[in-house]
């Protein structure tokens, strides 16, 4: 697959939380620069990216990393982004839903969001290394039911990351309008050559300028 093709459907990421202003730039910088879908930032940098690069797509994350935030503070999070200028939307569902059975809540949650994002691309991250299968079932029809555009398999911040099998399993059962976007130690060219040709339509990765230096 070509290098540019892959990068076409990379979500450029930094998240950690000592991600800097240089650092945000230089990001957005390569994805400008080699195509990137979109870069993924944290929340607090999305004005200032979008000044800076008003035709970049930007992603933010919403409910980021554990995704136990109230449903009223995830929302307001989402309004304030898409106010901010953000194009795309990856929030995190509360876990404790899911452990308590509580999948029609999980639902309600994410249309929620969804409804706060307006016509953004709204991505459903569900952080798979804590899950049953058995789960994972239930949160593709909790995603479809919701009209979220993508699951997503990880935070990167997680006891795991993406797995190929998750991807099969999520092709079963989400709905056709559902796409998938596998993040979390996806790193080498192979890796994200791999996971495309599975079945994702985007990878999350901080690992797109191993490619671009190739």
């Amino acid at each position: 697959m070509d290098t540019r093709d892959i990068l076409s459907r990379i979500d450029h990421t930094l998240l950690k939380a000592v991600s800097d202003r240089n650092s945000i730039m230089e990001l957005c910088a390569e994805a400008d620069k080699y195509g990137t879908a979109s870069v993924c930032i944290p929340p607090s940098y999305v004005r200032e990216v979008k000044e800076a690069y008003p035709g970049l797509r930007v992603c933010t994350v919403i409910g980021f990393p554990l995704g136990y935030s109230t449903t009223e503070v995830k929302v307001f999070e989402t309004k304030d982004a898409v106010k901010n200028g953000a194009d795309e939307i990856d929030m995190v569902i509360d876990l404790g839903f899911v452990k308590n059975g509580e999948f029609d809540r999980v639902t309600e949650e994410i249309a929620a969001v969804r409804k706060a994002a307006e016509n953004r691309i709204l991505k459903v991250i569900i952080e798979t290394c804590y899950l049953t299968e058995d789960e994972k079932i239930k949160l593709c029809g909790c995603v479809t039911d919701a009209g979220a555009d993508f699951i997503k398999t990880s935070t990167g911040f997680g006891s795991d990351g993406a797995k190929l099998e998750d991807i099969e399993l999520f092709k079963k059962h989400i709905g056709e309008n559902v796409r998938i976007k596998a993040a979390g130690g996806i790193r080498t060219k192979e890796a994200m050559e791999e996971f495309i040709n599975a079945g994702c339509s985007r990878i999350g990765t901080s690992g797109a300028k191993n490619i671009i230096n190739e």
